[in-house]
């Protein structure tokens, strides 16, 4: 399994081949589609990312040290949004998660090319992930 810094860089590197940002928000899709099935068991109040605009779901299990993210979503883009991070920070542990600045999102571009109200999401679903690993620690 690649560590946190690898499957970072990879991120870069797969939106750097993209030179426009339809471009990009059409690979953010296909990775919203490349989602495993959420159960509805789990679209719970308490999975509810706050601070989102469309419905976004996350949990998160921990596994020999490690955190892993399940998420899901009601609207293409936001469910491709937290496909990206879930797919970064699943398989790392709650300290490296915890020490992250997230600086890749800004080096992809993805937050000021975003609506004011997904960017508002985008920064929700962070902290979200930044909280769970807290709590994880």
């Amino acid at each position: 399994m690649m560590s946190l810094e690898e499957r970072k860089a990879a991120v870069v590197e797969e939106f750097s081949m993209y030179d426009e940002w339809l471009d990009k928000y059409e690979y953010l899709i296909e990775l919203g589609k490349s989602l495993e099935e959420f159960p509805e068991s789990e679209k719970t109040e308490d999975n509810l990312i706050k601070g989102c605009q469309s419905r976004v779901w996350l949990s998160s299990t921990v596994e020999d040290g490690k955190l892993f993210f399940r998420a899901d979503s009601d609207a293409i883009i936001t469910k491709g949004i937290i496909s990206l991070l879930t797919g970064v920070y699943s398989g790392a542990t709650p300290a490296e998660i915890s020490a992250d600045d997230f600086g890749f999102v800004e080096e992809i571009g993805l937050k000021e090319n975003l609506s004011p109200t997904r960017a508002g999401g985008l920064a929700a679903m962070i902290e979200t992930i930044k909280k769970t690993a807290r709590e994880n620690l």
